[in-house]
């Protein structure tokens, strides 16, 4: 029987479920397939990218642990694409490749100011306090009156961290080093600005009403910003998540507030237009344009100009995918150009063979983890039709990988070293009834996935 030596490049929930989905998949041939990911750990954004307060992130996780568990897929982490491993290492071992690497970049946001000091990428931030080992340990938490742009779910996630009491997150899986840094913090007010009304926003329910539930944080929410349009007023009367995010917010304006040590205001019909500089460089206001509703879903601006003084500004406008070596990309988009997850050439469009991709690398950084599913479905089954295309690999042995990482002196991590680190994370939360406490540093994280 014919069989499939496939290699899989980023171990998130893209990559994973394309495994397993392979795996279970109705096909003619067998299948041996090894996951590359560039941290010693998996899970890509799932560990990474969510806020910790998350508790039903966990749920991914435990489906994502009970995949890789089942022991029908190699996982080699701490391999670098493009230096460890490349392209024609690839062809020379495997039958195809399927990229899953995710969009880690913060979108950019073209406006005067936006690079004066305080001015940040959401990505960044978030993947410092969630223990991103590539990213310094400490972030400049200085100011009191902070900006967030973006109306999504990251930008709530960045906001909330932001104006949440640093030990109300003890009970998480935090790091030490970003409890001590938001401890510090001497923020008290912390401003979301969205282009659109409350109608239109992109954030889910359940992650709004969270706001709410904060200790000592009061909701600021504006009256102006409800003279809702018909658009507006038909999307709260036929959709049902609109409808309850609605309902959280008008909740929210009969709220008395002045009570609590910080505030969490939401500004909707509100388009940021510049970042004032203080002089020195450094973020002193925002500046942004009153929108109105266009009649239609979208917004038109009024040309009135509004200014708050901030000291700190976080753009959570979106993600953006990264290049990597020898494989085509799409630059304006962020993505590898594909067809149902078949990578073609971006100048021609010519088919690649035996390169595919899935999750946010093929469609952009849009859609929950279910869509992140079909997906894999969708580029999983060309795989499986393609027979005809895939590469012929010169050693397609299991033991030639370990080898040549070997040879080459990279100190990867394995499925057992997962298990260990995950173990020491938990041992290390038990005494303080914790969940777990995220080892951060890369070099650490190595040694005890190898128990060096």
């Amino acid at each position: 029987m014919t069989k499939l030596r496939l290699a899989i490049v980023g171990a998130g929930p893209a990559g994973i479920y394309a495994a397993d989905i392979l795996l279970k998949a109705e096909r003619k041939f067998d299948v041996s397939i090894d996951l590359f990911e560039q941290l010693p750990a998996p899970y890509g954004l799932v560990r990474y990218g969510v806020a910790p307060d998350h508790p039903r992130i966990k749920g991914i996780i435990n489906a994502l642990r009970d995949v890789l568990d089942r022991g029908d897929i190699r996982i080699f982490g701490n391999v670098n694409f493009g230096t460890d491993i490349t392209l024609d290492d690839l062809k020379h071992h495997y039958n195809a490749v399927i990229f899953s690497t995710g969009a880690i970049q913060d979108a950019p946001l073209d406006i005067p100011g936006i690079d004066l000091d305080g001015s940040y990428g959401a990505a960044e931030f978030v993947s410092w306090f969630d223990g991103h080992p590539d990213v310094p340990r400490t972030w400049p938490l200085e100011a009191e009156s902070v900006a967030v742009l973006g109306n999504g779910n990251v930008a709530l996630d960045v906001s909330r961290i932001l104006a949440k009491h640093a030990e109300d997150l003890l009970v998480t899986e935090i790091p030490d080093n970003v409890y001590e840094g938001l401890k510090q913090s001497p923020v008290t007010d912390v401003h979301v600005f969205g282009r659109r009304g409350p109608a239109q926003v992109k954030f889910t329910p359940l992650e709004l009403r969270e706001l709410g539930e904060l200790r000592d944080v009061d909701m600021v929410v504006y009256d102006e910003d409800f003279d809702y349009d018909e658009a507006s007023k038909a999307a709260v009367a036929s959709n049902k998540q609109v409808m309850v995010i609605d309902r959280v917010l008008q909740q929210w304006r009969t709220r008395e507030v002045g009570q609590a040590s910080r505030r969490l205001h939401l500004h909707f019909y509100a388009k940021p237009v510049e970042l004032v500089d203080d002089g020195t460089g450094k973020v002193a206001a925002i500046r942004y344009e009153r929108t109105r509703p266009d009649g239609e879903g979208g917004v038109v601006g009024t040309g009135e100009i509004r200014e708050i003084p901030i000291q700190a500004m976080y753009r959570a406008v979106g993600y953006f995918g990264s290049p990597l070596d020898g494989v085509p990309f799409d630059e304006i988009h962020g993505v590898i150009p594909n067809h149902e997850g078949k990578v073609l050439e971006a100048g021609s469009n010519e088919r690649v063979h035996g390169v595919y991709a899935t999750g946010w690398i093929k469609r952009g950084p849009v859609g929950l983890i279910g869509h992140t599913k079909s997906d894999a479905m969708e580029t999983i089954s060309h795989v499986i039709n393609d027979q005809a295309d895939w590469w012929s690999p010169v050693d397609p042995s299991e033991e030639s990988i370990v080898a040549m990482l070997d040879e080459r002196g990279v100190k990867y991590t394995d499925l057992d070293g997962w298990h260990h680190l995950d173990e020491h994370e938990i041992a290390l939360g038990a005494p303080h009834d914790r969940a777990r406490v995220k080892v951060v540093p890369r070099d650490e994280m190595v040694r005890i996935s190898r128990a060096e």
